[in-house]
């Protein structure tokens, strides 16, 4: 591999151009080296393989939808017509216009009332759905953050993959690990587990010289890549079947799966 592909490799265009982010100028670069290099193309099929992990098991809902409640239309105000059957002195016809007027003028005022009470209400459920959708944005921009920090950690060329099976006792069993020794990472991917009775639960242990330290317990449930705690120097991984709660100390004859992880070492 030439000093130009790992120049290339080494920077983040890759990443970029995966989740759109690449200027027309870098667009055109990457699918340059991705048709001209064999390297960068299978790096590609890697990286793209991993997100789309990663995706999986982060997928997010998409905001619910907000602001459908709109101001009705205005009432048409109902127009009455007054016809006179006889004639009247002029100042009996001015006292019967001005209460015709003050009777208009009070229940338009209770009109625009009401219709302002209901504008109230409407603003205000306006203004709540409002903050519930910034704090849906915060939710998903940090969710979305947690993803490419998972996504750069499966991409980076120093993590390893370790596929973790079931034995006879959970052949169904199985779970992947990603392990950086150079950044001290390691998170694990739940594929499947065996359903356990009520009491019993599954506990991941890494191997350290002649001891088991536990790394947490695994639900049948959890279907996410999480972030497990980096054991230094650890020589294997160890899935115990323990009680409800997890124990202190592995129960080695109720182990279900084991992997080595001694080329670290």
């Amino acid at each position: 591999m030439n000093d130009k592909i790992t120049t290339f490799l080494n920077s983040d265009l890759l990443e970029k151009y995966l989740i759109g982010e690449t200027t027309s100028a870098e667009t055109e670069t990457v699918e340059t080296y991705i048709s001209k290099y064999p390297e960068v193309q299978k790096a590609y099929n890697t990286i793209q393989t991993n997100l789309e992990i990663v995706s999986k098991k982060n997928a997010v809902e998409a905001p619910k939808a907000i602001l459908n409640n709109i101001l009705d239309a205005l009432d048409d105000t109902p127009v009455v017509t007054l016809k006179p059957t006889r004639r009247y002195k002029k100042w009996y016809r001015f006292s019967i216009a001005a209460s015709v007027s003050a009777l208009i003028f009070a229940g338009s005022s209770f009109v625009f009332y009401i219709q302002n009470q209901n504008l109230k209400t409407e603003n205000q459920k306006i203004v709540d759905e409002i903050y519930d959708l910034r704090d849906d944005i915060t939710s998903n921009n940090s969710k979305l953050d947690d993803i490419m920090q998972q996504f750069k950690q499966l991409n980076n060329p120093e993590t390893e993959k370790y596929i973790i099976k079931g034995n006879y006792r959970a052949k169904n069993l199985k779970t992947v690990a990603y392990i950086n020794p150079k950044e001290k990472t390691s998170m694990i991917d739940v594929v499947s587990l065996p359903q356990l009775p009520e009491e019993q639960c599954y506990q991941i242990w890494a191997e350290v010289q002649d001891k088991m330290v536990s790394l947490g317990i695994l639900s049948e449930t959890d279907r996410e890549l999480k972030q497990i705690p980096y054991t230094e120097n650890a020589l294997g991984l160890s899935i115990t079947i323990e009680p409800k709660g997890g124990n202190n100390s592995a129960s080695k004859e109720n182990a279900v799966a084991e992997v080595s992880l001694q080329k670290h070492n």
